[in-house]
């Protein structure tokens, strides 16, 4: 399994949400740059970048930003948040992302999905941001009447790489993630699941692993940003034990 540390954009900062408002972002590191050095330092394998202003307006908008990332280090990088086309994705592709999300654009144009999947193989994965089990979509401002499991069972077979589920109440909050709805998500698909909102320590990690381990479906890491800023989740223990080095 893998941590993938998250850097969540907005306004060129480096910020986190308690569950995903933005009005209660707080700031951890004004130079994304050099923030994404700190984690490949660390030990990283792969990036997790949000464009937060571009979740809300529909397009990049933390650009320079992301540049910034990707000149900065050497490991794969995710980049999800406002990207709805194809355009986009090609460009952001060619610009050195490894892995695109697609979001709101999921539930919008399941078909815009696809064709991504087919056209950039191994690049396009599903953002699935879920408030009750339902998705919600514009930068998590709209609660959709599609489960998480319904949309993501749109995609099977289509060649997208990995779902990455976020329960939005836990995200920021440092609750725990919701590892019982993670699992039923991933044991109703054959895509991988990344799991996310709500890491607050290594304990956490243990239990998802733990019932990873005992699951039908695939748990291909998790995500965590706040526990990482703040030191409840010490990274280079998180890493070893997520890879089995612990």
């Amino acid at each position: 399994m893998i941590l993938f540390p998250a850097i969540d954009l907005k306004d060129g900062n480096c910020v986190r949400l308690y569950k995903g408002e933005m009005d209660s972002a707080t700031v951890f590191n004004d130079d994304p740059g050099d923030q994404a050095r700190q984690f490949e330092k660390a030990g990283c394998q792969w990036l997790h970048i949000v464009d937060l202003n571009g979740a809300f307006a529909g397009r990049p908008v933390n650009g320079d930003a992301v540049t910034s990332i990707l000149d900065s280090v050497n490991v794969p990088v995710q980049l999800g948040g406002g990207i709805r086309d194809l355009d986009t994705i090609q460009s952001w592709i060619e610009k050195g992302i490894s892995r695109i999300i697609l979001g709101t654009i999921a539930l919008r144009d399941p078909a815009l999905v696809i064709t991504a999947a087919k056209k950039f193989p191994g690049k396009i994965a599903v953002g699935i941001d879920a408030r009750n089990g339902m998705v919600a979509v514009e930068g998590w401002a709209e609660t959709s009447d599609m489960s998480a499991v319904e949309l993501g069972k749109k995609f099977e077979d289509a060649g997208v790489t990995s779902i990455i589920y976020t329960d939005i109440d836990r995200d920021g909050t440092m609750q725990g993630l919701n590892v019982e709805s993670t699992i039923n998500l991933a044991n109703a698909l054959t895509i991988p699941v990344i799991a996310s909102g709500g890491v607050a320590s290594l304990d956490d990690l243990k239990i998802l692993k733990s019932a990873a381990e005992a699951a039908t479906g695939s748990i291909e890491g998790a995500i965590s940003g706040r526990a990482l800023y703040d030191g409840s989740l010490d990274i280079r223990e998180a890493i070893a034990f997520l890879k089995g080095d612990q």
